[in-house]
């Protein structure tokens, strides 16, 4: 899979099963890693280096740490500090001190024609090609001999000399005939051979004086030891497929210890042929080691095909531990009720108050308030506004700090939606001693022609609080929301008596003044205009709020449907506040128009037209930027030249395409402009929709945060990731999970990988299906075992839709002919309640 991943093991209990501190390190490196060794393969350093083996490369890499604040935070990484790319494919390779080199090793890697292919370190030496080769065996190096051993396919241990090979006929000059190879340079010749009539698995040479090493060899059936010149020291026939081995030192002087595994999950351990141990692995190993672990001498290291990695050592733990003797007594079943009681209400009023994890003290330390002017500021703050008005106005934001104990690197940050703008966002303060206050002071606007998706604003507060422990502090976050006027953005107007979108709001009480409710957006002072009231943003476009004389009704209209949003929540939050001052508390809002999808769904495609003409605009760019860089080549060329030559219209092009350029830039840069402008309106809708979700279904606020991060889940949108591709993922996964019919649809895989999609119908459908299963009594949630439907109370007058063949219609069909397209939203007081979706049935 091309994962390098560096593990420290800690010893569990039975059962706990890994933790997840024991992985130090994980590099996706995106090609499969063949083989990995460490060794002294940097130039002028000793130290320890990892070399990891490709298929068609070469890498070296350096690993390091950086020790963290606490002590689970410690970094480790890994730099690239060389590469070689190699001509041929790779099998495996060995390292050493070949020619007896102080102090560095030098890498020989083996392709799969059998090329032996030398590296000092960072440069290429030389490659030779292994006689009478057919298919690559295992290979290795000694020291002792400065020789390279492998097995060929002639079933034969071959050993050849490193001083050979250095002084044999390069590889890349085979095309030569014999005869000039018999006279120019000298064939690699075979120090020795033996003859083990298989093939070999692996090859291993130890040793562990300076007087001899052996030469072990594992084959399909035996195991060989053999001396430095090819002899057989011993030889162990096996009955069982072996799968990996490794040899080390003995404690009996004068013999080797071999770890042998195979296929039926059993290691053996053979002092030299005579078998001392035999254990039983959960796995088959392919890879085994001995080394020491947190203090811990002889661990045994085991890797699995499947890559389970296991420490384990011979022998068993004995248990020191005896039992004290315990005074017999009777018990007396009733206190220990009466005491087991008292401690569950412990627990009981300890979990209520403080939750599941202990409350900390970051309350205490820091105290975050915004303070926002009720009124303008004297003389405007906004700078390099683009809003068509002449004079945009500013209100001031107060942001106080006071701290209870010392706290270091304290950053503010403050954000708000665009188009609005803040004078300052990021500010700086020390707090060296407690009780201290500090203020910041900034100016908030609106910078750009457009209506921002949320008034709504966070000022963020992040620090350090040093402890015992922790002299440099622990980093820590707390965050305080504020809320711009609605008058930063939009001023009274007279109100407009036609309008394509509009948008009806019931109530179960009296209505109220709208000079009350807004009474900064008083433009007149009849008593017959108290019920109507207008709203001009200071993008250009109009809203009008009307109340109703005689029904507890509000209505919301405009000329562009994203506009509503504003205005409707800022209604019903204020007709909220305004009750709750008036001690009523079962004041609540509902919504019974027709589902405005088609209007929703125009936002859509206008925001994933701009989207994909952002990718055709990016790509002609791409196109042009390479033709004038082919012909600024071609010129360069021309002008190099000692001999001048005619420049056949080189120029002409080159200015042409220049211009192209530019042209394709700007494009690049007003459509992103128009994307971002449309996202933000897309985003305004969206608000819209999931707040008239919420009244027609009578949502919870937990339900409403479930539609709001399947609707809203970027704050930015870019042509990598965009809004239509997550949005479809998310209502996906809600219709396969909490929202689906049968187990049928939960077991359907969705698509793991987010791509930009060829069309929007298919959002449009699952957006349309989303409605239809809320409407039939669908509940959103987040466990998986409310994962069937659940019946809902519907507004009065709701009828379900007979929903027989919506999932198996085609994707070509118009999604919304599941609602009723009324652009007027509004309910006649004569007629009787509408459903949202009694146009369905009808």
């Amino acid at each position: 899979m091309g994962y390098l991943r560096i593990f420290s093991p800690h010893p569990t209990k039975t059962g706990d099963g890994a933790q997840a501190a024991d992985m130090l390190l994980e590099v996706d490196l995106r090609d499969p890693v063949l083989q990995v060794e460490v060794g002294k393969f940097v130039s002028g350093t000793e130290m320890l280096h990892l070399a990891v083996l490709h298929s068609r490369k070469l890498c070296v890499y350096s690993v390091s740490g950086i020790l963290g604040n606490v002590e689970h935070g410690n970094q480790y990484q890994m730099k690239l500090i060389y590469e070689h790319n190699l001509q041929r494919t790779a099998c495996n390779m060995t390292y050493g001190p070949f020619g007896g080199v102080k102090g560095r090793d030098l890498i020989c890697i083996q392709s799969i024609d059998g090329m032996l292919m030398v590296f000092e370190q960072e440069s290429y030496a030389f490659g030779r090609f292994l006689p009478s080769f057919l298919l690559p065996g295992p290979l290795a190096y000694s020291s002792r001999t400065d020789s390279f051993i492998t097995v060929s396919s002639c079933r034969q241990v071959e050993s050849y000399k490193y001083q050979v090979l250095a002084f044999a006929t390069d590889a890349d000059k085979r095309q030569e005939t014999d005869q000039q190879k018999l006279g120019s340079g000298k064939r690699l010749v075979v120090d020795w051979t033996l003859n083990i009539g298989e093939q070999a698995l692996d090859i291993c040479i130890v040793s562990f004086n300076q007087s001899a090493s052996s030469v072990f060899v594992l084959g399909e059936r035996n195991f060989f030891c053999l001396k430095d010149n090819g002899q057989i020291r011993f030889m162990k026939k096996l009955d069982w497929s072996p799968s990996c081995f490794l040899p080390y030192c003995s404690v009996s002087e004068g013999t080797i210890n071999t770890l042998i595994g195979n296929h039926n999950s059993i290691l053996h351990i053979y002092q030299d042929v005579t078998l001392k141990w035999a254990t039983q692995l959960p796995h088959i190993p392919v890879a085994v080691r001995v080394g020491c672990l947190h203090d811990l001498k002889g661990v045994i290291v085991t890797l699995s095909d499947d890559g389970h990695l296991q420490c384990s050592y011979l022998g068993t733990d004995p248990s020191l531990f005896q039992a004290p003797n315990v005074e017999s007594r009777e018990l007396n079943y009733d206190e220990l009720d009466v005491e087991m009681k008292e401690l569950q209400k412990i627990i009981k009023d300890v979990n209520k108050s403080q939750g599941v994890w202990p409350v900390t003290e970051r309350e205490d330390d820091l105290s975050v308030s915004v303070v926002v002017s009720p009124n303008f500021d004297s003389v405007s703050q906004a700078t390099d506004v683009e809003v068509g008005t002449d004079l945009v106005p500013s209100v001031t934001v107060k942001v106080t700090l006071q701290n209870r104990v010392v706290l270091q690197k304290v950053k503010l940050s403050v954000c708000v939606q665009p188009p609005l703008e803040l004078t300052c966002d990021q500010f700086t303060f020390e707090f060296m001693t407690p009780d201290l206050t500090r203020t910041a002071s900034f100016s908030a606007y609106l910078k750009r022609s457009y209506t921002p998706s949320e008034l709504e604003g966070k000022a963020v507060v992040s620090y350090s609080r040093p402890t015992d422990r922790n002299p440099d502090g622990i980093p820590r976050v707390i965050q305080c929301k504020f809320r711009l006027p609605l008058k930063l953005i939009c001023l009274p107007c007279q109100p407009s008596k036609t309008a394509s979108h509009k948008v009806t709001i019931d109530t179960n009480k009296s209505p109220v003044s709208l000079l009350g409710l807004f009474p900064g957006f008083a433009s007149q002072s009849d008593d017959d205009q108290v019920n109507v009231m207008g709203f001009h943003f200071l993008g250009g476009s109009q809203v009008t709020l009307l109340a109703s004389k005689t029904s507890q009704r509000y209505r919301i209209q405009s000329e562009q449907f994203e506009d509503l949003w504003l205005i409707t929540s800022e209604l019903i939050l204020r007709l909220q506040e305004y009750f709750e001052k008036q001690g009523v508390k079962d004041f609540a809002c509902s919504f019974s128009g027709s589902m405005p999808l088609q209007e929703y769904f125009e936002l859509i495609d206008r925001h994933f037209e701009l989207r994909m003409n952002g990718e055709k605009l990016e790509e002609l760019l791409s196109e042009r930027a390479v033709q004038f860089r082919a012909i600024q080549r071609r010129l360069l060329t021309r002008f190099k030249d000692k001999t001048p030559a005619p420049l056949q219209h080189l120029d002409t092009l080159l200015d042409g395409t220049y211009k192209q350029v530019i042209a394709l830039a700007d494009a690049v840069e007003e459509n992103q402009g128009s994307l971002f402008q449309s996202f933000t309106r897309l985003k305004s809708a969206t608000h819209l929709v999931i707040l008239l979700i919420g009244l027609w279904q009578k949502l919870s606020a937990d339900q409403i945060a479930i539609l709001e991060a399947a609707f809203l889940p970027l704050q930015e949108d870019t042509q990598e990731l965009g809004w239509e591709e997550t949005v479809d993922a998310a209502i996906s996964h809600l219709l396969k999970t909490c929202l689906s019919k049968s187990s049928k649809e939960q077991a359907l895989n969705l698509n793991s990988q987010l791509s930009i999609p060829k069309d929007t119908s298919q959002l449009k459908k699952h957006i349309t299906l989303l409605c239809d299963r809320l409407a039939k009594g669908g509940r959103l949630c987040l466990s998986t075992d409310a994962a069937a439907p659940q019946t809902m109370v519907m507004p009065g007058g709701c009828t379900t839709i007979p929903e027989s063949d919506l999932e198996e219609r085609s994707v070509e069909q118009d999604p919304t002919e599941q609602f009723t397209n009324h652009r007027h939203l509004t309910a006649d007081t004569s007629r009787p309640e509408v459903s949202p979706l009694q146009g369905v049935s009808e």
